[in-house]
Parts: structure tokens; sequence; C-alpha cells
């Protein structure tokens, strides 16, 4: 029985992480709006206060109040995604520290076959200060595309919706490069510039 186990984690490790595994690839386009999804709001209130959600129940991504969200679909199995994950929190510290992007620009996490214990195992393991959220029978990821990991998709929210700007699996090498590319692809106008 933990043979089989094993084996089927393994298995789901290989689909979602290599680069050569055959996919459907992501069922939307630059411009166009993601596939509808809803999340559940977060019970923990620094993570509902971050995204400005209330209460309890589902959201979508175009209830985030940002102008720019930025959301990875990751699996804690994903050994790209584990060395991904301090540059992802390096990024979120440089939107954070940075008074012209605090509040616009928002990160969520999405953990393609991940329980809720898997994402906070994952949570804890690399310190992710922002929101991730559990797919665990993959609905998002299958919406999404069944989309490789680490997937980073850019969206522009407004006038009630979201439009994508962004869409790219692996990672990126500079956190600094990284936020300026996903400033400068969403129009996202900084103060004094």
């Amino acid at each position: 029985m933990k043979t089989k186990f094993f084996l089927g984690l393994i298995t789901l490790v290989v689909i979602l992480c290599t680069n050569t595994a055959a996919t459907a690839g992501p069922t939307f386009q630059l411009g166009g709006e993601l596939p509808s999804f809803e999340l559940s709001v977060p019970t923990d209130e620094a993570h509902k206060e971050y995204l400005g959600l209330s209460g309890n129940g589902s959201f979508t991504v175009s209830d985030i109040k940002a102008e720019v969200v930025i959301i990875e679909i990751f699996s804690m199995y994903c050994p790209h995604c584990q060395r991904e994950a301090p540059k992802i929190n390096d990024l979120y510290q440089l939107i954070e520290e940075n008074e012209q992007l605090r509040g616009k620009i928002k990160l969520i996490g999405v953990g393609a076959g991940n329980s809720d214990f898997e994402v906070n195992v994952f949570r804890q393991t690399y310190h992710v200060p922002f929101p991730l959220f559990a797919d665990e029978r993959f609905a998002i990821h299958k919406a999404l595309g069944e989309l490789r990991t680490p997937y980073f998709i850019g969206v522009k929210i407004k006038n009630g919706g979201h439009e994508i700007f962004y869409s790219k699996l692996g990672g990126f090498e500079s956190p600094e490069a990284f936020l300026q590319s996903m400033v400068d692809r969403s129009g996202l106008k900084r103060e004094g510039k």
C-alpha cells in the first residue's frame, strides 16, 4: 500500500514539474480573462486584510483589492517551486517595502493538487508571507489548462473584471527585474514617473 502511494506521489511530481511533459497548455490568452474559479476567503486575518476581503465564503481574483495580482501555480512536491520560494518571498518584500507599489500589487499562490495540510507545510517550510490556497482536486489546475509548475500569471484588475498581461512557465532570476517587468507589462504607473 505504501509503495503504491509513493509511486503515485512520484508520478504526480513528474507530471507537475517536468519541463518535457505534454500538457494542453493555458486555457487563456494574454489580454483575456482567466477561466472562472473561486478561492476560499482566508481564515487568517492578516491574509484577509492583505487581499482586501471581508467575511467568509469564497472570492474571485477580481475581488482582490489591488491593481495587479500575480498568481503562482505551485506544488509543494515540485523541486523547482521549492527552489523558487525564497525569490518569491523576496519579490513580496520588495513590493511591501515600496510605498508606491504596496497595496497596488498583490501575490497569491495556488497549490495544484495540494491539500490544506500540504499548502500549510509549504507555507511553514519556506516562510511564505502571502496567501496560499489549496487546489486538492485539481479543479483550478484543470480550468487553467493543467499548467506545469511553477507557473506565473499576471492579472490587471479593472472595472470589476481582470485582464491577463503575463503568462509564463518557470521561475525568474532576479526579483527586482521580475517586479520591474510586472510594473511595465501591466502599465501600472508609479507615482513620480
